[in-house]
């Protein structure tokens, strides 16, 4: 069956298929010139097309399409303008329409917002017009090849000695943490790190709406959530799944993000014995955490006096993570105390100033809870 054929029956075409459509040219085009024919026509049908080449280029985290007004790709550096032309309006939404069906979901009218994982381990979010102005707006965040272990957050200035320090007690002793930032601002990284540190003999829970925490541990499960089907039926959201991830034995439960109902379920397993849980939330500094936890508890139908209660006795710590000029660091550590009518608070133990992490006013609490002698 031909190319033509496959995507005409709605069969994924092959790299086999391409190879043999290309080879009929072989005469013509010589060697060298069917290679790039099937290059290029596979990433036309089985790759990203035109991103294809900056999506595989080494240090590329993130490419961001903003309809037919431009791509942006951040290399570690930041968003930098990059020269890819993409076609029309009708060829960006053929492009997403196609990455979203690479990544097992539909993208059209009636489902013009899609999030997916596509070959590879690359994260899709893609929107279509009228939601967005133009045409179809894509957002794809790219894995590290390899997660970083602590001497390469170091080498790199994400931590310093210190940091290092207090990370590795924090996984010895089983404490409860979660990684707080920005988008873009490492806290997944960070949590790959921490993870791959964990006891080889502990079985690590891992939920997750779309896959992309990489974690290198020898026992790992990992649960995903799943959208409607087209009669909108057969959803699973994170709530259920962090639900039976209790009932599978799990050593530590981890939530790659933090984001919505789950949280209550979290907060209960973590104070039923599950230690060492973690996972990461969005939050512009550890002074924000209680409230982002709070809004999102909310969601769950807890009061703020029920998200304050289970947060006093289920997380220990946060970890901040902010991006600067050229990398990204651990700026923050914080502690969770119970302060006045049972308000829990996020206090600093350690700071980012002037280039390395320094004791800040909760660090004695952290050192307790680190099991050090102060």
């Amino acid at each position: 069956m031909s190319v033509r054929d496959q995507i005409a029956r709605g069969v994924s075409p092959t790299t086999q298929s391409i190879e043999q459509l290309t080879d009929a040219d072989r005469l013509r085009l010589g060697g060298r010139g069917v290679r790039t024919r099937q290059r290029d026509l596979g990433r036309a049908v089985l790759g990203a097309g035109p991103l294809e080449a900056v999506l595989t280029e080494p240090g590329v985290t993130d490419v961001l399409v903003n309809g037919v007004g431009g791509v942006w790709v951040d290399r570690g550096q930041g968003l930098r303008r990059e020269s890819v032309d993409l076609g029309s309006p009708e060829e960006v939404r053929q492009l997403a329409v196609r990455l979203a069906g690479l990544s097992g979901r539909r993208l059209d009218d009636t489902s013009p917002c899609v999030d997916g994982l596509l070959p590879g381990g690359i994260r899709l979010h893609a929107v279509l017009p009228p939601l967005v102005e133009g045409a179809a707006h894509l957002s794809l965040r790219v894995p590290r090849a390899v997660v970083p272990s602590m001497e390469e957050m170091l080498r790199l200035g994400t931590v310093d000695e210190l940091g290092a320090r207090v990370l590795r007690q924090l996984v010895a002793r089983r404490l409860a943490f979660v990684v707080s930032g920005g988008t873009g601002s490492g806290k997944t990284t960070l949590l790959a790190t921490l993870l791959g540190m964990v006891d080889p003999e502990d079985r690590i829970l891992v939920v997750e709406d779309v896959r992309e925490l990489a974690v290198v541990h020898p026992h790992v499960v990992r649960m995903q959530s799943r959208s409607a089907n087209v009669e909108g039926r057969g959803a699973i959201d994170m709530t259920h799944l962090v639900k039976q991830s209790l009932r599978m034995r799990p050593d530590r439960v981890v939530v790659g993000e933090v984001r919505g109902p789950e949280l209550r379920e979290l907060l209960a397993a973590l104070n039923t014995g599950h230690e060492g849980g973690c996972g990461t939330v969005h939050a512009n500094a550890i002074e924000d955490v209680v409230a982002r936890f709070e809004a999102l508890g909310a969601l769950a139908d807890m009061t703020p006096a029920a998200v304050h209660a289970q947060l006093a006795s289920a997380l220990d710590c946060v970890l901040h993570v902010k991006r600067l000029p050229g990398r990204r660091v651990l700026s923050q550590v914080g502690v969770l105390q119970a302060g006045a009518g049972g308000r829990v608070v996020c206090r600093p133990a350690l700071e980012w100033r002037e280039d390395a992490l320094r004791p800040a006013e909760a660090w004695d609490d952290l050192q307790e809870r680190l099991g050090w002698s102060r």
